[in-house]
């Protein structure tokens, strides 16, 4: 099935996460890298904080809470509540382990360290062997359009919980940032590459977004999978972004999204009538079971997505 195919996955979220983990079980780590979002990393008390890097990485290394999927399974949070004691800024939860990440990040930052190499300090330490890459070592912090004005993402998702209308996306300083030069090779690389079911605004988009990001993928197999089933997000504001900016919260409207660079796109059996819509935009489909609770669906559903991508390599 996948004997010496090599995959870039790009990666955001619990979701991506999930499947970034059943790729990595199949996969040895000559034949998978995995990109991941950085446009939701913000500074927050003077650290620089990458959540979507530390919720995929927690996720290789074991570690991730079994409960929200994100922060370290069994972590305190004696930190936060001195937080909250003093009236301190505890409206993002990080917990006591998580906040060792945090430091040591900034403070090789500091030092003049690049986020990419940063990265891979800390996720082999953590003994991840799959290539950890974020998509670009510079700032591209992604900015979301409500009535109440701009809001930067965490703002908007945690703060403020999603819910302000949104009328739009952006991504601040992107203009002329190119991804890492690990990042492109790791697209140039690919025999297959896949869009995880991630939030397609602000996990998947930032990444897209990063010059020539965009046209590298409109020239290779792209493989994408839904991160909506039935109509409903299995985490987190994507259902609800699709809804306010697309118009619709359906497996079609993310297929639709991405389909200048899509070659297949898996989508849930639930949604299997929306097949020849997806069909009819030149995107082949692949119908399968894609919740992914536990590791033996998320190693099923990296299986079903490879076999669909080599099939569709030829």
């Amino acid at each position: 099935m996948a004997d010496g195919l090599r995959v870039t996955a790009l990666a955001g979220g619990v979701g991506g996460a999930k499947l970034a983990e059943g790729l990595a079980y199949l996969l040895p780590p000559a034949q998978l890298r995995i990109i991941v979002n950085t446009g939701d990393d913000f500074e927050h008390l003077g650290l620089t904080l990458c959540p979507d890097l530390d919720t995929v990485m927690y996720t290789l290394a074991g570690i991730a809470s079994s409960e929200t999927g994100w922060g370290i399974e069994g972590d305190s949070f004696h930190c936060l509540a001195g937080l909250e004691r003093l009236d301190g800024p505890a409206w993002f939860r990080v917990g006591d382990r998580d906040l060792a990440t945090h430091l040591l990040r900034t403070e090789w930052l500091r030092q003049g360290a690049r986020l990419t190499e940063v990265t891979r300090r800390l996720s082999t330490t953590l003994g991840v062997s799959h290539s950890l890459l974020p998509m670009s070592d510079r700032p591209c912090r992604t900015i979301v359009v409500t009535p109440d004005g701009e809001l930067p993402f965490q703002t908007y998702f945690v703060k403020r919980k999603a819910r302000p209308q949104l009328m739009g996306v952006r991504w601040d300083a992107t203009m002329g940032i190119g991804a890492t030069p690990e990042v492109m090779a790791a697209l140039a690389w690919a025999d297959v590459i896949i869009l995880c079911p991630s939030n397609p605004f602000v996990s998947i988009d930032p990444i897209l977004a990063l010059h020539g990001v965009r046209d590298t993928l409109k020239e290779s197999h792209v493989i994408g999978v839904s991160p909506i089933i039935g109509g409903e997000a299995v985490k987190g504001p994507a259902a609800k972004m699709l809804q306010e900016l697309e118009g619709e919260a359906s497996a079609a409207a993310v297929a639709t999204h991405f389909q200048d660079v899509l070659t297949g796109f898996v989508i849930d059996c639930v949604d299997s009538g929306l097949a020849p819509r997806i069909r009819d935009l030149g995107i082949d489909v692949e119908v399968s079971e894609t919740l992914m609770p536990g590791l033996d669906e998320r190693v099923a559903l990296a299986g079903r997505v490879l076999a669909f991508g080599s099939a569709l390599r030829g």
